[in-house]
């Protein structure tokens, strides 16, 4: 008799796990490293959880190789930054609509010396030229990310040569080659580190080397931590720094398993005003690292 009552309660048990399991409500995201690293995904998605009871996973990566992941259909949901790419995503049917959610911009950071005397100026393709023609220190992500695009751009701006660079990057034990524009004659001060933003800014610091970063992982480096980097934002403001983020829901038409409903609901919160408050309202000593865009 004890056994069989044993036998029930495990039952019991195991009913009570699988109907548990069964109510979870999770949504996979891929999205850029500037989202986690600024802590801006700290705030947003418990609070986001609260509302919905949805669980949001997050794979923090480059732009690039979170597209990828949704073109896969490894991923509900892309939270990224490259206007460009995001437009074409969804124009190629992968995604079912851009979202623009928020911006802050790009900045040229280096150390108090700055060797190249770039400080003050506020054309960010000018400034690339002078740290090329002095041959200062550069750190460059190097990932294929929306800042490593944005790097790119401007040094295709700055009218310095530039050549066809290939990289090899360790994705998940999987290699990536990453082919990308960079400064001709560049052996000696340029380094491609394959690394996302938080330990680009950290090998920087190291170096005291220039590099370009999202403002909010930048202030929340700078600001935000027990051992703060000790790097100058020398160029700013330009129109060409923008740095806008889109959030896109991966199409079910493309990938039928997708988790649609859950990342519908999360672009709409985001784009909602209570998800743009919350956006508004993180800030790190009195500066805010994002400013909506939906409102």
């Amino acid at each position: 008799m004890n056994h069989v009552k044993l036998c029930l309660a495990c039952l019991l048990v195991l009913a009570c796990a699988s109907v548990g399991a069964a109510e979870d409500k999770v949504l996979k995201m891929s999205t850029t490293t500037s989202t986690q690293e600024s802590g801006l995904l700290d705030t947003l998605l418990p609070l986001f959880k609260e509302r919905t009871g949805i669980t949001v996973k997050v794979v923090a990566k480059g732009t690039g190789a979170a597209i990828r992941d949704a073109i896969d259909g490894n991923v509900d949901v892309i939270f990224v930054h490259d206007r460009d790419r995001e437009e074409a995503f969804v124009q190629d049917g992968y995604g079912t609509k851009r979202y623009a959610v928020m911006h802050n911009d790009f900045i040229l950071l280096g150390p108090a010396t700055d060797p190249a005397k770039v400080k003050g100026s506020a054309d960010g393709a000018a400034a690339m030229k002078k740290i090329a023609t002095a041959k200062a220190t550069f750190i460059s992500r190097g990932d294929d990310s929306g800042t490593h695009v944005k790097e790119q751009e401007l040094w295709g701006a700055s009218g310095i040569a530039v050549e066809k660079m290939t990289t090899t990057m360790d994705k998940g034990g999987s290699t990536v080659e990453i082919t990308a524009t960079a400064p001709a004659d560049n052996a000696g001060w340029y380094l491609s580190v394959g690394q996302g933003m938080g330990k680009t800014l950290t090998m920087a610091d190291e170096k005291q080397a220039y590099t370009l970063a999202d403002r909010g992982t930048y202030i929340k480096y700078a600001f935000g931590r027990d051992l703060p980097i000790a790097l100058d934002i020398l160029c700013e403001g330009g129109d060409e720094l923008a740095n806008p983020y889109g959030v896109i829901p991966v199409n079910p038409a493309k990938h039928p398993h997708v988790q649609h409903e859950y990342a519908e609901t999360f672009a709409q919160w985001l784009v909602s005003a209570e998800g743009q408050q919350a956006i508004a309202d993180y800030k790190l000593l009195g500066q805010q690292l994002f400013f909506p865009d939906a409102r």
